[in-house]
């Protein structure tokens, strides 16, 4: 970065920027994916306005920003591959309006899940998207985050009414609205929700929020394998029951969540986790149903947890998963990798995967939100063995590939990042080209977080020839 850049940015955000290297390493990666691309500045905005005038400078001077909230992405979203500028939308984190009549809330980008919820429990409301880690709201939208409770509630994508953008001229767009529904231009809040920093900074976001439900029943069940677990859940499904949560954590996992969390009385063993969300009655009803269905397929060990302090035990070992994982194998790192596939595909997908892992001598734990076909695994290798990173990439390239195989995505809500760019072609074929054009069009000086998301136009003629036989790109079902 040249140096009247620096001195315009001092002049500017004085004390909220820093140059020093600590802070910059601090925010040069992610989480799971501990690639690193350090910034030359770290930009910490306090109001949409913060933002406008470093958006204004970067472009003048082309210089390259990195949005950045709470540094939980997994798949290398914050990494500044080509240095610039990090911004930081942490202090922008006020709850700006809630509205319990509307079941709507507006907030700030740097909001975190946790303290909405906090904010407003009282009012007996709650913001459904749990993606496990405390990630900020704006975060969540840019990589259309889900988690356990999509397959009642939907993702960021059902839950995000609206937003405010400061796109890469330095203009304020605000998007959506307040109706549940509109049917006026294009949508240009599902464009930005998953866009991952490439075509604007997200800076407030208008959210759905529910009511907390009469009553919560958690339950767990083991099975001996994943053919039977999964049968189970697809009979509930099916069936109609009311589910909120279904996860399903396999043999290396729950020896992992034993250990790490305390669980008590479970076996190593693939497990569920369920949850549901309702009257007293129906939950009663529901969780019954569940029970009876759970041992038709040979489950044991069932439990229902309705007291708030055992719910919380299970779901705080689901949600220490990742963390558990690495107390396997201390001093190794862990490659989260996801992917989704449809329900019907779901078994079989998962018994190639686990065969896959086998084979590749690493230890690997698998979780999968089973109700709506998605599933992660933590790859642990030691990050200083190339050998062993190799194959841990390897594997990981593997589950994207044959995700798409299964008809399914190479993500089904961590993102793209710079991780997974080169399973684009394969996932979308020549629709990439209309994606290029449409940031070519919002960034065409191609400052908004530069190497992510899309794969490099260089490699689209190899990369755009189908990869499995049979399967035409832009015709793949």
């Amino acid at each position: 970065m040249e140096e009247n850049v620096k001195t315009r940015l001092a002049s500017i955000f004085g004390e909220r920027v820093s140059f020093a290297t600590a802070v910059r390493d601090q925010h040069s990666h992610g989480e799971g994916y501990q690639k690193r691309g350090i910034p030359d500045a770290v930009v910490f905005a306090e109001s949409t306005d913060d933002v406008v005038a470093l958006v204004n400078l970067c472009r003048e001077h082309g210089v390259a920003i990195v949005p950045f909230g709470a540094g939980s992405s997994l798949e290398g979203h914050v990494a500044a591959v080509q240095g610039g500028v990090t911004l930081s939308l942490a202090r922008m984190n006020r709850i700006l309006d809630v509205s319990a009549e509307s079941l709507d809330c507006r907030v700030e980008a740097g909001v975190t899940q946790d303290q909405l919820n906090a904010d407003i429990r009282a009012e007996g409301l709650f913001f459904s998207v749990d993606p496990g880690a405390d990630a900020t709201i704006g975060g969540m939208a840019a990589t259309r985050a889900s988690g356990t409770n999509a397959v009642r509630y939907g993702t960021m994508r059902e839950n995000t009414l609206g937003l405010s953008v400061v796109t890469p001229s330095g203009e304020i767009i605000h998007t959506g609205g307040r109706a549940r529904k509109s049917a006026t231009g294009f949508d240009l809040t599902r464009l930005y929700v998953g866009s991952e920093g490439t075509l604007g900074v997200i800076t407030e976001i208008q959210l759905r929020l529910q009511g907390i439900p009469e009553a919560i029943v958690a339950a767990t069940c083991q099975f001996s394998n994943f053919e039977d677990a999964i049968s189970t859940v697809s009979a509930a499904l099916q069936g109609g029951l009311r589910l909120a949560r279904i996860e399903l954590l396999d043999e290396v996992q729950m020896r992992a969540s034993i250990g790490y969390s305390k669980l008590e009385g479970f076996e190593e063993k693939p497990t569920l986790f369920l949850e549901f969300h309702g009257s007293d009655a129906s939950v009663r009803e529901d969780a019954q149903a569940m029970e009876d269905l759970a041992l038709s397929f040979n489950g044991t060990h069932f439990f229902h947890a309705r007291r708030p302090e055992d719910r919380a035990i299970l779901w705080k070992a689901r949600h220490n998963c990742y963390y558990a994982a690495k107390w396997l194998a201390p001093g190794k790192d862990s490659m989260g990798t996801d992917a989704c596939v449809p329900i019907s595909e779901f078994a079989a997908c998962i018994n190639e995967t686990k065969q896959d892992a086998r084979r590749s001598g690493l230890l690997v734990s698998l979780v999968g939100h089973v109700g709506d076909g998605n599933f992660h695994l933590g790859i642990l290798h030691n990050p200083e063995d190339k050998a062993e990173t190799e194959r841990a990439e390897a594997l990981a390239a593997r589950v994207s590939e044959r995700a798409i195989r299964y008809g399914g995505t190479c993500s089904g809500e961590h993102g793209v990042g710079s991780h997974k760019r080169q399973f684009m072609y394969a996932e979308h074929g020549v629709a990439i080209e209309v994606m290029r054009a449409i940031k070519a069009a919002l960034d065409p000086t191609g400052i908004m977080n530069p190497g992510k998301l899309l794969p490099e136009p260089s490699s689209s003629n190899a990369q755009n020839t189908p990869k499995y036989p049979g399967m035409r790109l832009t015709e793949r079902f």
